[in-house]
């Protein structure tokens, strides 16, 4: 298995990829969270709005809002394609409009059994 480091760079590198993508295909995206803490882990799970072992923690997600018509777009189908196009980049790459709990503005990379 890859060190935690270097699955961090490729996942660096896959976002700059898909940040490229979404630019050159006229579909902005703002970033909005690729780092978070253990305490704000905590609190968002206490709220219902993630877990505890978040990749987020380990840097291996991030969260893109569409910037669409003058304002975020919340609708799936505005991050299905670039959700296809990040799961092409890797395969530890992870989308979260496949989630159960969808949350379309979620791409990451699995690890340790998170996504």
């Amino acid at each position: 298995m890859a060190s935690l480091n270097r699955k961090q760079a490729r996942f660096a590198d896959c976002v700059w990829r898909l940040l490229r993508y979404a630019f050159e295909s006229n579909q902005p995206v703002i970033i909005s969270e690729a780092y978070r803490t253990k305490e704000q882990a905590e609190i968002y799970a206490a709220q219902g709005k993630g877990i505890k072992n978040s990749v987020h923690r380990k840097k291996l997600a991030v969260d893109l809002y569409r910037y669409k018509g003058g304002t975020i777009s919340w609708q799936q189908e505005d991050y299905a394609d670039l959700g296809r196009f990040w799961k092409t980049l890797n395969p530890d790459a992870r989308w979260g409009g496949d989630f159960r709990n969808r949350d379309s503005v979620h791409f990451s990379f699995e690890h340790g059994g998170y996504s």
